[in-house]
């Protein structure tokens, strides 16, 4: 999968990575059809910081899920 292209079909597979990476309990709460093409970059850049980690605090989580939600549509 080429994550280098804004497609919606790459914004739902970072979404889901995201959201089993956290273990987000609210993660139903979080749809791909929330975020644009246009914060593409942005949601990457999280995706790839999310992946490049295996542990995450609670204070990270919560910033990470802050930054998510200034990105939603």
């Amino acid at each position: 999968m080429d994550l280098n292209q804004p497609t919606q079909e790459n914004v739902e597979y970072m979404i889901e990575a995201i959201k089993t990476k956290l273990r987000m309990a609210t993660g139903a709460a979080m749809q791909a059809s929330s975020f644009t093409n246009e914060k593409y970059e942005d949601l990457k850049d999280i995706y790839d910081m999310v992946a490049s980690k295996d542990r995450f605090s609670i204070s990270e989580v919560e910033a990470l899920v802050s930054e998510l939600g200034k990105l939603r549509s």
